[in-house]
């Protein structure tokens, strides 16, 4: 196992501050909901690339990752002039499937604006198939990810479903 402080991989992951483009903005003056999935998006990139799954992997093995599922919560509206980053944490993987939970984040401020959680599945591009087990070096960054993730708490919303609140009687 790898030193839980990895200063490569650290626990969470948070990734570099991104700014929101003028025409993501909707009529009601704040970030279209659309866009925050692109956010989560960009910091997954940042993470993936850390771990050996970046354009290059695609590339030289040609293979690569895709989402299967995903739950997004909107917690507080974020507006054009707002810095974001996100924190990703590794809550699990396997062979062939990563579990990751995002947070957005006002990156001066610390609030959080949405939450993500994912399942993305590791994929032969070829074949269009999942693939059997993820390379040696891709594995061994996942095994020290979730070495520096494993004394993160887990999120409350994990796993959290989609469902209309019951009603009181």
């Amino acid at each position: 196992m790898s030193d839980p402080a990895d200063p490569e991989l650290p626990a969470p992951f948070v990734s570099s501050t991104m700014r929101i483009q003028p025409q993501w903005i909707d009529f009601n003056g704040h970030l279209n909901m659309a866009y925050y999935v692109v956010f989560f998006d960009q910091a997954v990139d940042e993470l993936y690339e850390r771990l050996g799954l970046g354009p290059n992997y695609l590339k030289t093995r040609n293979h690569s990752t895709m989402v299967a599922e995903m739950h997004v919560r909107y917690l507080r509206e974020v507006k054009e002039s707002d810095p974001l980053r996100v924190r990703c944490q590794l809550l699990a993987y396997d062979a062939k499937r990563i579990h990751l939970f995002e947070e957005l984040v006002h990156a001066t401020e610390g609030w959080v604006s949405a939450t993500c959680e994912t399942i993305t599945l590791h994929v032969d591009m070829a074949a269009k198939k999942v693939a059997p087990s993820w390379p040696g070096n891709v594995l061994t960054a996942l095994e020290r990810l979730q070495a520096a993730h494993a004394g993160l708490p887990v999120p409350e919303s994990v796993g959290r479903r989609v469902a209309m609140p019951e009603k009181r009687a």
